[in-house]
């Protein structure tokens, strides 16, 4: 804008419509195979520039969004990261991120649980680290690994030491029931849900785990452990449709990205955060009359002041 201001409705209708076509918040028949990991919608593919002033505008917004929620005090907002290694999570946070006050953003990331962790119920490590009122929370995975890592690698379950009756063929779908209910209750209790899948191909995570072995600045970044996963591509696929299947609702939907070109990826996650913390009408707190009123004694004192 010429004056520097946002334009803060042209930016969330914006964000709306760029974001819409990747939201998925009614699950029945979702395919993960309509969805292409290397799509950059009306960008198109090659126009990183359009998209990096896009992404700096939108940065901009989420500040001054945030700073609304911050001083409301009414709502949390959580955002959960969910994807194949090397998909671009961790760039994804960083860049979309990096404008906002650090005192109203908390990142969780959750690896392989502790065992302490594992003495809880599985929902518990991400309960316990919910944002609270004002704030924006950020999972790093999350709870959802329960029913993907743990589906895929039914192993897993010994180490959790449920009872015996407890594993059964119905696991699995009351797990997605009770992610359902405690979203359902979470939103009920005033925090906001957006849940990101970065769907990258088996072909550009390939790419990137190449990059991570041959440039020895990003060495650190690799896991032997990433490569065996890569055997378990159709599971993990498998699992991943079957979960957005069903846990995508209204109050708490998936936004299934493009993670093949890092630049497209981080437009729309941030167009899709603009577009949740636009619909709980934030603004800042109203000053009433008395308080109006010490506004101007503390006023009147301060210019009295000689020095």
């Amino acid at each position: 804008m010429a004056d520097g201001t946002l334009d803060m409705k042209r930016i969330v209708k914006a964000s709306r419509e760029f974001s819409r076509p990747f939201r998925v918040d009614r699950g029945r028949g979702f395919r993960l195979k309509d969805i292409d990991p290397g799509d950059t919608g009306a960008l198109g593919d090659e126009d990183k520039p359009r998209a990096q002033e896009a992404l700096e505008v939108g940065r901009n917004a989420l500040a001054e969004l945030q700073d609304m929620l911050y001083a409301q005090d009414r709502w949390a907002v959580l955002l959960v990261f969910q994807a194949m290694d090397a998909a671009g999570k961790d760039g994804a946070i960083k860049h979309v991120m990096s404008g906002v006050n650090p005192q109203g953003c908390q990142v969780f990331s959750f690896k392989a649980p502790t065992s302490e962790e594992l003495d809880h119920d599985w929902m518990w490590r991400c309960m316990k680290s919910l944002p609270e009122r004002g704030r924006i929370g950020i999972f790093n995975r999350s709870y959802y690994e329960e029913v993907l890592v743990v589906k895929v690698h039914p192993e897993f379950l010994a180490a959790q030491k449920l009872p015996p009756q407890l594993i059964g063929r119905d696991l699995w779908d009351n797990r997605y029931q009770d992610i359902r209910a405690a979203e359902r209750y979470l939103s009920r209790n005033g925090v906001l849900i957006r849940k990101f899948f970065l769907h990258v191909s088996r072909a550009e995570q390939k790419k990137r785990f190449l990059e991570r072995i041959d440039e020895p600045e990003k060495n650190w970044k690799f896991s032997a452990g990433d490569v065996k996963e890569r055997g378990h591509w159709s599971a993990y696929m498998d699992a991943y449709e079957t979960m957005i299947r069903e846990t995508a609702t209204q109050e708490s939907p998936w936004y299934v990205v493009p993670a093949d070109n890092k630049w497209f990826t981080r437009v729309v996650v941030a167009a899709a955060i603009i577009d949740a913390l636009a619909s709980l009408d934030l603004h800042y707190p109203k000053v009433d009359r008395e308080k109006l009123s010490q506004l101007a004694v503390a006023k009147k004192s301060l210019l009295a002041e000689k020095r």
